[in-house]
Order: C-alpha cells, then sequence, then structure tokens
C-alpha cells in the first residue's frame, strides 16, 4: 500500500511520545467532464477529454509536515503558456479546454521530508473538425485515339484526435475499391492533416453524382460523425475572377474606393471573400456579394486587398490590388557648400546646393517646384534642377547653382506637391545670404557638463546651438549604442537642444550624446558632444529582513551587504536595538555593516543597521530572539486519534513536530489550553523530561476526558526556559464511526490504489458511460436518487481477465490496545451497500491481512446475480494497530457484471447482532469467473514500512 503510517511508541495518559515525520506522498485523482480514463503502461494513466469541456485534476497529499503542491506541465500537440508558469494549489481547473493544451500535467508534492513526490497524468483533448473537400481534375492524351481521357481526383481533409476513420459515398452507396475498377482510394503523402483522396479514372457516365465524404472517431468523448457532400457533374470547373481595377490604386484621403471581383468562370458557383493585409478590413469597409466599397479612406486604410473565390474546384482564385492613400509631410531642407572644396561655409565663385525632401506615400508621384525670389527656376548654365537627387536620400530634389554670384543670394522656395490631387501642398524657404548662413557651433552650458539627479526625479540635459545660421534641431542618444532612450527610441529630437527626463532610475545613469541634425541646416560634418547623467540612489541592502533565532549566551553576528549605491560614499551606518542608537565605534564605511554581541535575555529584540548617503537612507532589520522558539506544526492527516475510555469519556492522541528545535534556547516542554465555548478547561504544562524534541520528528500527547461526542478547540505553544512561543490552534472532533456515500469528489480520503491495474470510478447516472454494459450497474445510488454518486467498476473493455481494481480507506489511527472495561482489542463495525447485476457476476468476498503477513482468509462472500437492488453488508473487526479498509475487484471471464459500492460505515464497536454476517466458516480459496468486489482489513504495517521503521530506528 502507498500509505505512511505513522505507530506511536507510547500510549500511556499524558505521555510524550516520538515518531519520524513521513514524508510526501501524493496521487492525482480526476473529475469534471472526462470521457474516459486509461492506462497506457504501468506508470501512466490517460485521461481524455473532449474539447472545449472542463479539465479538473485534484492532487490529494499525505505527509507530515503538510506538503506543499505545485502543477507543471509539458507539452501537447503545441506550445502552450502553462508550461512556462507553476500553479501552487491542489486542485488543476481548466476552463473551455482547448486541442494545444493537451500533454502531460505533474503535481509535486513536498514538505521538506525526504525526496518529493511526483505524479502524473496524461491529458489528451480529443477533437473532430469538419472535413474539407477539394476536387482537382486532369486532361491527358492518349495516343491512336481521338478522345481525351479525364481523370477527377476528390481530396477529403479533417483534423481530429484520434484519427479519423474515412467512408466514401456515392449517392447513399459505399464506395468499395476491391469492387469498382474506376475508383481507387489511398493516402497521399506529404500532407497536412488526416487526407483521403478519391480518385475516379477515366470518367464514366455514372460517376457523374453527389460524392459524401464521411468522417468519424468512433463516437468517443460522445463526438458525432460528420460529413460533407460534392456534386460531380460534367460542368465542374475551377473558379476565375477578374478585378475592375489595376494592381495599384492610388487615392487621396476623404475618397470612396468601391472595387469589384468578377466571377467569370467556376462551377459550382465560387464563393467571393474579401481579406486585407496587414490587418482587417476596415470598419467602414462595405461588403455586398463581390464589391468592396471603402467609405472615406484614410492612410490608416491603405494596404493589399485581396479578392479569394473558392467553390473547392482545383485551387482557389485570388487577386489583390494594392491601395495607395497620399500622405504629405515634415518638409525639410539641407545646405550644402562646395563638397569639392571641403567647404562648409558658403563662398563666392563656389558651387552651393539646395536640397528639398518630404515625407509622402506615395514618394515617386512627388512633384517639386524651385522659385527664385517667388520666380520659377528653369534649368540654366548656372541653375541646375536635379529631380531625384542620387547623393540624397530617395525622394529628394535639388537645385545647384554653379559658380555661384552675387546676383544668385536670394531667397529660393521649394513646394511639394501631388499634381491633381486634393492634398495640400507644402512650402520651405530658404534664405542665400552672405550673413545668412553660417556653420553651427554645439556647447554644453557651463556646468553641464554632468547632471546629477535623485532617483525619481527630473533631469535636464543641455546641448546648445550658438551661432549656426539656420539653427538646425538636435539629435540624443545614448553613448553606448547597445542601450535605448526612454520610450524604447534610439534617437530623441530637440527643437532648442534640451532633452528632459522625468521619473529617472537608476538604469538611465550614463552618457549621452547630442549632435547637429544634417536637416534644416548645413549639410556639414555633424556637431558632437556628450553629457553624462548621474543618478543619486540611496544603498541596496540584504538582507532587507531577517528572523535571526540562537540559543542564549552564544554570539550573534548580524550582516548588512551593502550590494549598489550611488554615490559610492556612505556618509553615516548606524545599529539600532528596539529603536534605541548602539553605542558603538564609528565603523570603516568601506566594509560590509556589521554587528557582533553576546545574546542574553535581556537584548533580544529588533536590530537595525540604518545606511546612508547623500540620496538617502535604507534599512536592515532582523527580529533577534534566543528566547522565543518557533511555533508546532499539527500533524495535519492523522483520521482518528481517539481511544475510548470508561463512561461517556474518550481521549485524543495529539500529534505535531518542532519547527527549528535547536535555534533557540533548550525547549522544556509545552504548554496546552483545552477550550470548551471558549472557556479554558485545561491549562497544563507537557514535560519532555529533559528528552529535547527533534526535527522532523513527531511528538504526541494524550489529551484525556473529554466528553463524548463534543469537540474541542487546542492551543499548543513551546516553552523554554525564559520565553513561550506563539500558541497555534485546532479543533478536535469525536467520531465513532466514518461514513462515505462519495458525493464529494474527494471522496472522503479515498484513494487508489497505484499497485492495481485500473480504477474504481466515481458516478452517478447522469455520468455513466452510455456504452456501458447493457444489463449491468445501478440506475441510481444507495439512496435511490439518480443525482446520487457511488463508486463503480466498468468490466467492459479494455479489461481483460484478472485486471484488478483497488480502493483504499483513510488511514485509522488505533491509539489503544484494549476496548473499554478491559474487554480486550477496540472492536470495529464494517458495513457498506454493494450492487451486483449482471449475468456473469462471480463470487465476491471479503480477505483479512493478519499481521506484516499476507495471510488470507474468508471473512465474507457472495457469489452471482443478485438482482436490481442494492443490498447491505455488514462484519467485525478487532485491528491490533492502524489499519486501512480495502476494496477490491477483479475482471471475470466476460463483461456483463459490474460492481457498485456506496455508504461505507466504519462504526467503533461491534455490530449488532442480528445484522451481522458472519461467513467465517467459509475458510475455502474463492475463485472469481468473473468482476468481484472483495473488501479487505488490512493492518497497515507492511514489510516495507517496516524496514522503514528499522531504518530509522
Amino acid at each position: 500500500m502507498n500509505a505512511n503510517i505513522l505507530i506511536p511508541q507510547c500510549l500511556s495518559d499524558g505521555e510524550i511520545c516520538a515518531t519520524q515525520a513521513s514524508p510526501a506522498n501524493a496521487q492525482i485523482v480526476h473529475s469534471g467532464a472526462a470521457c474516459n480514463v486509461k492506462d497506457d503502461n504501468i506508470s501512466e494513466r490517460i485521461y481524455t477529454i473532449k474539447e472545449g469541456d472542463t479539465l479538473v485534476l485534484q492532487c490529494i497529499v499525505k505527509g507530515h509536515p503538510r506538503p506543499q503542491v505545485r502543477w507543471t506541465k509539458t507539452a501537447g500537440s503545441a506550445s502552450d503558456k502553462f508550461q512556462e508558469t507553476s500553479i501552487y494549489n491542489e486542485t488543476l481547473r481548466i476552463e473551455g479546454i482547448q486541442r494545444v493544451q493537451g500533454g502531460r500535467y505533474y503535481c509535486k508534492a513536498d514538505n521538506g521530508v525526504g525526496v518529493a513526490a511526483i505524479k502524473s497524468i496524461r491529458v489528451d483533448v480529443q477533437y473532430l473538425d469538419t472535413p474539407v473537400l477539394t476536387v482537382h481534375q486532369t486532361i491527358s492524351d492518349v495516343r491512336g485515339s481521338y478522345y481525351q481521357e479525364k481523370t477527377v481526383f476528390l481530396r477529403c481533409t479533417v483534423n481530429s484526435n484520434p484519427p479519423a476513420r474515412f467512408i466514401w459515398k456515392r449517392g447513399s452507396t459505399l464506395i468499395e475499391q476491391s469492387k469498382d475498377n474506376g475508383v481507387d482510394i489511398y493516402e497521399p503523402l506529404y500532407t497536412q492533416g488526416e487526407t483521403k483522396v478519391l480518385k475516379l479514372k477515366n470518367l464514366r457516365p455514372k460517376d457523374f453524382a453527389d460524392y459524401t465524404c464521411q468522417v468519424s472517431v468512433r463516437n468517443v468523448c460522445n463526438i458525432e460523425d460528420k460529413s460533407v457532400t460534392f456534386r460531380l457533374t460534367n460542368a465542374t470547373s475551377p473558379p476565375m475572377i477578374r478585378l475592375s481595377v489595376n494592381d495599384t490604386v492610388v487615392v487621396d484621403p476623404g475618397q470612396d474606393v468601391p472595387l469589384s471581383c468578377d466571377v467569370i468562370a467556376g462551377f459550382p458557383p465560387p464563393n467571393v471573400t474579401w481579406s486585407r493585409y496587414p490587418g482587417l478590413l476596415p470598419l467602414s469597409a462595405q461588403v455586398r456579394g463581390s464589391k468592396l466599397i471603402l467609405r472615406a479612406v484614410t492612410p490608416a486604410d491603405a494596404g493589399f486587398y485581396n479578392c479569394s473565390a473558392v467553390n473547392n474546384v482545383g485551387n482557389p482564385a485570388r487577386k489583390n490590388v494594392n491601395l495607395v492613400v497620399r500622405t504629405m509631410s515634415n518638409l525639410t531642407f539641407q545646405i550644402t557648400p562646395d563638397s569639392n572644396k571641403d567647404s562648409e561655409t558658403i563662398q563666392m565663385r563656389r558651387d552651393l546646393k539646395l536640397s528639398c525632401h518630404v515625407d509622402a506615400t506615395p514618394q515617386d508621384k512627388v512633384n517639386y517646384t524651385w522659385y527664385k525670389n517667388g520666380a520659377p527656376v528653369y534649368n540654366s548654365d548656372s541653375l541646375i534642377l536635379l529631380r531625384s537627387d542620387p547623393d540624397m536620400a530617395p525622394g529628394t530634389s535639388s537645385l545647384e547653382i554653379v559658380d555661384m554670384k552675387f546676383r544668385d543670394l536670394a531667397t529660393y522656395s521649394c513646394v511639394a506637391n501631388f499634381p491633381g490631387s486634393r492634398v495640400p501642398e507644402l512650402r520651405v524657404d530658404i534664405n542665400i545670404s552672405q550673413n545668412s548662413v553660417s556653420p553651427p557651433m554645439l556647447a554644453v552650458p557651463p556646468g553641464g557638463q554632468a547632471v546629477s539627479v535623485r532617483e525619481g526625479g527630473t533631469a535636464e540635459l543641455a546641448c546648445l546651438v550658438v551661432d549656426g545660421k539656420p539653427r538646425p534641431p538636435v539629435l540624443w542618444s545614448r553613448a553606448d549604442k547597445d542601450l535605448l532612450m526612454p520610450l524604447g527610441k534610439t534617437m530623441v529630437e530637440t527643437p532648442d537642444g534640451r532633452l528632459r527626463l522625468r521619473n529617472v532610475s537608476r538604469d538611465m545613469m550614463g552618457a549621452y550624446r547630442c549632435q547637429t541634425a544634417t536637416y534644416n541646416g548645413l549639410n556639414i560634418k555633424r556637431r558632437e558632444a556628450q553629457v553624462q547623467l548621474n543618478v543619486l540612489f540611496p544603498p541596496t541592502l540584504d538582507p532587507v529582513f531577517q528572523d535571526v533565532r540562537a540559543r542564549n549566551f552564544q554570539t550573534v553576528t548580524l550582516r548588512c551587504a551593502i550590494l549598489r549605491w550611488n554615490p559610492p560614499r556612505l556618509t553615516d551606518v548606524r545599529w539600532y536595538r528596539n529603536g534605541d542608537a548602539i553605542r558603538m565605534p564609528m565603523p570603516d564605511l568601506k566594509e560590509v555593516p556589521e554587528l557582533k554581541f553576546k545574546l542574553e535575555p535581556t537584548n533580544n529584540g529588533t536590530y537595525e543597521c540604518r545606511v546612508s548617503n547623500i540620496a538617502g537612507t535604507s534599512t536592515c532589520t532582523f527580529n533577534v530572539s534566543g528566547t522565543q522558539p518557533y511555533n508546532v506544526e499539527f500533524y495535519f492527516d492523522t483520521p482518528n486519534p481517539v481511544r475510548i475510555l470508561k463512561g461517556n469519556n474518550y481521549s485524543y492522541n495529539l500529534q505535531w513536530t518542532q519547527k527549528d528545535p535547536e535555534a533557540t534556547d533548550r525547549i522544556m516542554g509545552y504548554w496546552i489550553i483545552v477550550r470548551k465555548n471558549k472557556q479554558n478547561l485545561v491549562y497544563t504544562q507537557i514535560d519532555l523530561k529533559g528528552k529535547d524534541p527533534e526535527k522532523g520528528v513527531l511528538l504526541s500527547h494524550t489529551i484525556s476526558n473529554l466528553r463524548i461526542p463534543l469537540s474541542y478547540e487546542v492551543h499548543l505553544a513551546p516553552i523554554t526556559t525564559y520565553s513561550r512561543g506563539d500558541f497555534v490552534s485546532r479543533i478536535i472532533q469525536y467520531s465513532e464511526h466514518h461514513v462515505c456515500g462519495f458525493e464529494d469528489e474527494r471522496i472522503c480520503g479515498f484513494s487508489q490504489d497505484r499497485s492495481d491495474v485500473f480504477d474504481w470510478t466515481r458516478q452517478n447516472h447522469l455520468t455513466q458511460n452510455p456504452k456501458r454494459s447493457a444489463n449491468t450497474g445501478p440506475e441510481t445510488d444507495r439512496s435511490g436518487t439518480k443525482e446520487g454518486y457511488y463508486m463503480y467498476i466498468e468490466a467492459s473493455r479494455p479489461r481483460v481477465q484478472g485486471d484488478k481494481a483497488r480502493l483504499l480507506s483513510p488511514l485509522f489511527n488505533v491509539s489503544s490496545i484494549r476496548g473499554p472495561k478491559g474487554s480486550g482489542r477496540v472492536p470495529y463495525c464494517i458495513s457498506f451497500y454493494y450492487h451486483m447485476k449482471g449475468k456473469h457476476i462471480g463470487e465476491c468476498y471479503i480477505k483479512k491481512v493478519r499481521s506484516i503477513a499476507s495471510v488470507d482468509s474468508v471473512m465474507w462472500s457472495r457469489s452471482g446475480h443478485q438482482g436490481p437492488d442494492w443490498k447491505k453488508a455488514f462484519f467485525n473487526i478487532t485491528p491490533s494497530g492502524p489499519f486501512q479498509i480495502v476494496f477490491e475487484g477483479i475482471r471475470g471471464q466476460s463483461f456483463e457484471g459490474d460492481i457498485a459500492i456506496d455508504d461505507v460505515s466504519i462504526t467503533i464497536g461491534k455490530c449488532k447482532e442480528e445484522n451481522t454476517v458472519a461467513n467465517a466458516g467459509k475458510t475455502g480459496k474463492v475463485g472469481c469467473d468473473s468482476v468481484c468486489v472483495c473488501v479487505c482489513v488490512c493492518v497497515c504495517v507492511c514489510e516495507r514500512e517496516r524496514e522503514r521503521e528499522r531504518d530509522a530506528e
């Protein structure tokens, strides 16, 4: 059994017991809309679910301290974001699961004791898309004949999981390749999805008919078959289309643009659709059949508009048109002195070039016109117009002044427009005179070479243009080319040369380059400068907070590491205890601040190390205690540690572990408070009698004189010589019996045995498999309602003869060895309801496993068909220690023999004589011809667990 069993080594009232804490144990249970759960092999379970349903997986954990659960996943048919994250929850729920979310899901439980427990389950998402049927035709010459032979291929493609089965029909008649020489059915190579091709060879008159491709996944997950039908005629032909416009259409903003996609061939009549790249069709677009109307277009509506015609014959017909919306903005100019003379100023008797550029769409349709003092400029010996300057950016127009004379000093204007367009023209004026053009000078203001600002503040970096005519804008970038400017830009333009940075962070610190732009000024070598931004921030310390526990009268060292700070010069380091400054020599500001002292009961408290520079102060905080121990951790999964006493009393075996018991002064004992209705009934000290608690070892204490059937609130805190820890609390309850109707998804703590072959299934009438065996299985639960749940064994395929399913109850921790009034071991009454309907029901029996040996003896049995009703069974046990109840089912020779159980009850005390079923006399070995249910009473100390106990000792 996969149970971690803890057996106390002492049982007397008030005595402390010690037992090793148990490592984590995990298993995965499932619920929701599962279609099927099957075993692929011994180690893995496959959970099959329909796409769109809800997946619910639950990780049931055991162990002490209580394990933490983490879910992870590996990719299924496609990558999924879930594999990059973890979910820390016992229940994993995915609404509307999609096919890409299939894969292997892992539940990891870890409580720090031993190796973490990991379980996995593979989720198989099943789906069936509607198939797509396409028709392809070929015509080939036949030598020596006066006719051509036509071959038709009907290609049917579908996406599915599991792989789909294809059926071809002509009309309503199934097409079988073996019975018709004129057809060929095969799977083509290198196709996407699952594909079947029906080839019609040398087309015959009877081949003109309706063809249906039907796909099926054989109703798995209740996925119905899907089909598609195509009518093949002698007029069947692929589509052909024609656009009403050319490949490129250029329009002004605000215009309406009608586009028409005319079908000129194709049967059946093709379906015409419009799409756009990139992006979707504009919201203002109107589609009317094969026509598309774009209303009042804007530059955002530009792009490629695609027309597609599809009739599933041959390949789709596609045509596209490029819609260009005229735009024009950002008109700039450049003045280039005589580059042949390497000049940076304009001079008489030298050449000068004026360039003009506008950002436009389409760029090649822009018309540039040059004017001199308002009069148009024409080509001459001294003035040369370049429509597209090869030395400049594409779409740039230039005016070259050759051997400049005084008559060439004037105001030149560049006008950019689209001929015949309503887009407004743009104009820029360039004044050329002896004192209107001069090279720029770039200077950083005095004291501005380095700018310091506190983190979170605002900084202004300045690079000013002086003496330059005309004044160009200033471009800013990071000196380190790998670093970007704020907002992710590589370069930022400033008209006045001042760069303003808001909410400055430490990653903005570094050198910034400023440079003159080549446009709107002289096209000469750029002037550059640098400004250093220095961001001031207080020290970053480690740790920010630390809980320090140590034993009194030992030396404690507190260290406050300084990770980053700017400026790197500290101004002050001070230590405080409980808010009061500690007098000590000024520490070396270049070293890690450190405080050493001898811990005593009088200097416990909160210590702070405050480290300062001119940007601010940061603090390391230490909570130092040598007297207050850590809290206890209750053993969370003890089902029923109860002992019946004389009269109407009972005792409770409280179990816990102590976190880091050696962290502080020696733990001498524990204070325990037992309350009822907020009134203290018991306030007493538990004495450890000189035995120190150990990390990870369970401690036990028996609380006596509790009244049946009341529950109590228990508070527990460790105590040392000088102090007491914080109280932690839990509720203890008396329970005479354990009853499970399986209505809760957690099935009352029952679990599937991982060593068996298949599992019991929780179901009701509404979740039954519609393909389950006929005339077997209950229609309702034991109470007679169709909504009620029960546990069920399905004997149909893929189960085979001899397969076992085992269901384990929670562990019952019997803390007493004698019953009330010295009557020996405490008896338990085990009862349950069973349902055995089916002609192949074999014999069902109860076995008892004695001690650690696998000695079987039949305690109760039934055989054969038991009728359509639920029946009740009872028997007594007298366990000598912790025990579990095991329900086992074995698959027999045939499938009509399913078993169900419900309302399992485990009650302290003997069963009533009139209800006790005693078959102890039947001690022979019972064989099962079909499915049977076996209820096994197992004292849960198997040989493996016994070996672990020996190793621990």
